[in-house]
């Protein structure tokens, strides 16, 4: 046992797997951050010059299904791989796709190397997650703060990925920025294989595969949905809107499923479902705010904010990376409060931590409104508006989101644990592909309703976490007695 501890607080399993996420995010977020520019560009600097909605509707659905093909790629992990080996090979596939992105002078070579990129992510970020929670069998705070640790690995390699790729794409060319992120998911592999003996008995196979109807039947929607769009039928945007009812449609009925007709479950169980569905409306709802960060907010940062620095040009994707620098700072102290207040028995229940997250993701965006009245005047604003959206936002996250896996962790019936890993990551796949369908609305005739659109954002946000939290007693009844 003191042979796999660092101390005794965390186990060596939590760095290894710390290192491998922050390459795996270095290589996603560097990417992202520039994904929106490129296809939004002119190709007069190299870019693809898509219009506003286009983009935004291929950038939604992009970052959409790397989020959504989590569900899957746990329920592979369940029933096949175990959560090492899709670890492993979700690694392997990431790695091919942004090769595939490097590629110079090829539209459809760069879109299958986008489709390449959301399998192998879908494989890999749900079932590193899981292995994290079991690390921690006791739960608890303790588990809470191991969370906020691995948080500070994604954030650590956001930061560093934004601020790499984000200057190779836009200064010096975008496909050395794809390429970039290449070489970090080749470094969290061999991170991974080296280091495996600190994950001994953890994610291993099951002892009896499951039957591969449901991956048939997923391929299959896939394979139909690339049909549709190689014939022309349906375009991205019109695709985009499609998938938002989709995921919806899925979410729910994968909810009432799980909850109301698997019989071997405990009533218990079937409330703690019920909870982990709030939780899921909830998030979703954030994250279609936060990850406006790849799009709106970016589109703001290029085309109505100042940034000139002593003659010098900041690209416009480093601004993203003020919530990864606001994460490496707040997430340890954060992390440390909770355990604090725990022990005072005066840690806030988790709908309530789920509520400032919103409210506080809401605040954001009525700064941005103001912002926005200003930039309406045709001036340029400061940097302070953007930092200051950022800052809110990630205290948002930071309420919500490691808490969130956490809690996922806690509350998933056993025999779908890495499957509910999955549909918290589905939350976020609806939220990104409702923030790339709403940047859509930020093109060059529509300047004048920026400020109402920011607003919306802010109103839904602080309405729902307001509700999170006055009904915060009945839904921590649900929970079964799980802090």
């Amino acid at each position: 046992m003191a042979s796999t501890t660092v101390s005794e607080k965390h186990p060596r399993g939590l760095y290894v797997l710390f290192f491998t996420e922050m390459w795996e995010r270095f290589s996603y977020y560097g990417m992202r951050a520039i994904l929106l520019l490129y296809l939004i560009k002119s190709a007069s600097v190299g870019a693809l010059g898509l219009s506003e909605q286009t983009g935004g509707a291929i950038y939604g659905l992009y970052t959409s299904a790397v989020y959504l093909l989590t569900l899957p790629g746990g329920w592979i992990a369940d029933n096949i791989l175990g959560q090492k080996k899709a670890i492993w090979w979700g690694g392997i596939v990431i790695m091919i796709g942004h090769i595939l992105l490097a590629v110079p002078g090829s539209n459809p070579i760069f879109f299958l190397g986008l489709c390449t990129v959301a399998v192998g992510t879908g494989l890999l970020k749900p079932n590193i997650s899981s292995i994290v929670g079991d690390l921690y069998p006791e739960g608890g705070a303790r588990r809470d703060a191991g969370f906020s640790i691995f948080y500070i690995g994604i954030n650590l390699g956001s930061f560093l990925g934004m601020f790499i790729v984000g200057y190779l794409g836009e200064k010096v060319g975008w496909h050395y920025g794809f390429g970039a992120a290449a070489v970090a998911m080749f470094l969290g592999l061999v991170m991974f294989r080296l280091n495996r003996k600190y994950l001994d008995n953890l994610g291993e196979p099951p002892a009896v595969q499951g039957k591969k109807t449901f991956l048939y039947v997923v391929g299959g929607f896939f394979a139909l949905i690339a049909v549709l769009v190689i014939s022309g039928i349906l375009d991205a945007i019109a695709l985009a809107e499609i998938m938002k009812y989709v995921i919806i449609t899925i979410t729910v009925l994968y909810f009432l499923y799980i909850g109301m007709f698997d019989k071997s479950l405990t009533i218990v169980e079937r409330k703690r479902v019920g909870v982990l569905f709030i939780f899921f409306i909830g998030a979703a709802l954030f994250w279609s705010g936060f990850e406006q960060a790849g799009s709106s907010l970016t589109i703001f940062a290029d085309r109505h904010t100042d940034r000139m620095i002593l003659g010098w040009e900041m690209p416009a994707s480093w601004f993203q990376n003020a919530n990864a620098l606001f994460i490496l700072i707040f997430s340890a102290p954060i992390g440390a409060l909770w355990i604090f207040l725990n022990k005072k028995n005066l840690n806030p229940a988790t709908p309530v931590k789920f509520g400032l997250g919103l409210i506080q993701m809401g605040f954001g965006f009525l700064i941005m409104y103001w912002a926005a009245q200003y930039a309406v005047q045709g001036g340029l604003v400061g940097v302070s508006w953007l930092t200051l959206t950022y800052l809110f936002h990630t205290l948002g996250e930071l309420c919500l989101s490691p808490v969130g896996l956490s809690t996922y962790t806690k509350l998933a019936p056993k025999k779908y644990y890495s499957q509910m890993m999955g549909l918290w990551f589905v939350a976020a796949s609806l939220g990104n592909l409702i923030a790339g369908v709403f940047s859509g609305n930020f093109n060059e005739e529509n300047v004048a309703e920026m400020p109402s659109l920011f607003l919306q954002v802010c109103l839904f946000g602080v309405g729902f976490g307001i509700i999170m939290i006055l009904f915060y007693k009945p839904i921590k009844k649900w929970m079964g007695g799980i802090q």
